[in-house]
């Protein structure tokens, strides 16, 4: 008696794009074209193309511009999802990625994402809220320790303005002496050479870039904020 063929496993990629809107964390969704639960808004992702994608995160770039029309921003793997009942179509395994990318960038994805507050999801398909969650809760813990918030401000930028992102990343507010000491044992920023930001009611704040050592790895702290 031939052994049954073992049906083919489900192989795709994820990604969870944050960005900022307003004073909120926000989450990229798109609308799915195709069923399973076509119409519904879910992550970008896809399936892996074995004779095109170098690896999980060559196929994580990829679907970001197609998806989004986005060029690869600051791109980390997240977990990988797996099991019998994630994906009615059968057993499948997803390697999830989360992405940021600053507000100010996300005009190629305008029309083909709808943005949603990470704190208020609409129903998702799959396992496509568990992602999410699991995105944030390590977002939010890595950015007590590294250089991961900065993905999500525009260049040039204040310090100020960098630790108002922070605080929107972690949900409270940081203590300035203890932010700036932090920023400068991560030692991730440099000064642009005569670079100011002029305001009528402050003196001229210094504005700054990531050096760029950090545009791809993040600059890390053993101690927290």
């Amino acid at each position: 008696m031939k052994d049954t063929p073992a049906p083919a496993v489900i192989c795709t990629v994820d990604v969870v794009l944050l960005t900022l809107r307003g004073d909120a964390l926000q989450v990229a969704l798109v609308r799915r074209d195709r069923a399973p639960f076509a119409g519904a808004l879910a992550l970008p992702g896809g399936y892996v193309h074995a004779q095109e994608d170098a690896d999980a995160q060559a196929s994580a770039a990829r679907v970001l511009r197609d998806k989004a029309g986005l060029a690869s921003p600051y791109l980390e793997q997240l977990a990988t999802f797996s099991g019998a009942v994630r994906d009615p179509r059968g057993w499948s395994v997803a390697v999830a990625y989360c992405a940021l990318v600053p507000p100010e960038l996300l005009a190629p994805a305008e029309g083909r994402i709808e943005l949603a507050p990470v704190d208020a999801l609409p129903p998702l398909p799959f396992d496509h809220r568990q992602i999410v969650e699991v995105a944030v809760a390590r977002v939010r813990s890595k950015s007590q320790y590294s250089s991961l918030p900065v993905h999500l401000c525009a260049e040039p930028f204040t310090l100020p303005q960098l630790q108002a992102v922070y605080e929107v990343v972690l949900g409270e507010a940081i203590n300035k002496v203890s932010f700036r000491r932090k920023v400068e044992e991560l030692a991730m920023l440099e000064p642009i050479p005569g670079a100011l930001q002029m305001g009528a009611a402050h003196r001229p704040a210094q504005l700054y870039r990531l050096r760029p050592a950090y545009r791809r790895k993040l600059s890390l702290s053993e101690r927290g904020l």
